[in-house]
C-alpha cells in the first residue's frame, strides 16, 4: 500500500514531467522556427543568432528542460523495470549523472558563443 507522503511524491513527479513537456513544447516550437530561419546562412550569422540573448535564453531553457524531462522519464523506467536493488540505485545514479552533465555540457557550449568566448 501507497503511504501519503509517497503518493504526494509521484503526484509531484507527474507535475514535473507535464511541465517539462510544455516547455519543451513551447522551446521547442521556438528553437524551429529560429532553424528555419538559419537555412542556407554562413557560420558567423548563425553564432550571431545564437549570441542573441534571447535566443541563447530559449537554447539554454531547452537544454534544462530536456534534460530534466529526460532524467524522470529514465527514472520511471528503472523503477518499473529494475528490481535488482544494487543495479536499480547504480542505475539511478548514472542517470542523474548523465544528464546532469549533458545539461551542463549544453549550457556551457551556449553560453561559449553567447559570451562570445
Amino acid at each position: 500500500p501507497l503511504t501519503r507522503e509517497s503518493r504526494i511524491e509521484e503526484a509531484g513527479h507527474f507535475m514535473l514531467q507535464r511541465i517539462t513537456a510544455i516547455a519543451l513544447l513551447l522551446a521547442g516550437a521556438g528553437l524551429i522556427g529560429l532553424l528555419l530561419s538559419l537555412d542556407s546562412t554562413d557560420h558567423v550569422f548563425v553564432r550571431a543568432t545564437v549570441a542573441d540573448p534571447l535566443n541563447a535564453t530559449v537554447l539554454v531553457a531547452f537544454l534544462i528542460a530536456a534534460c530534466w524531462h529526460a532524467k524522470l522519464g529514465l527514472q520511471v523506467v528503472i523503477e518499473d523495470y529494475v528490481h535488482a536493488p544494487l543495479l536499480a540505485g547504480a542505475a539511478h545514479l548514472a542517470n542523474i549523472f548523465a544528464c546532469a552533465l549533458l545539461a551542463i555540457a549544453g549550457v556551457f557550449a551556449v553560453l561559449r558563443i553567447a559570451l562570445g568566448a
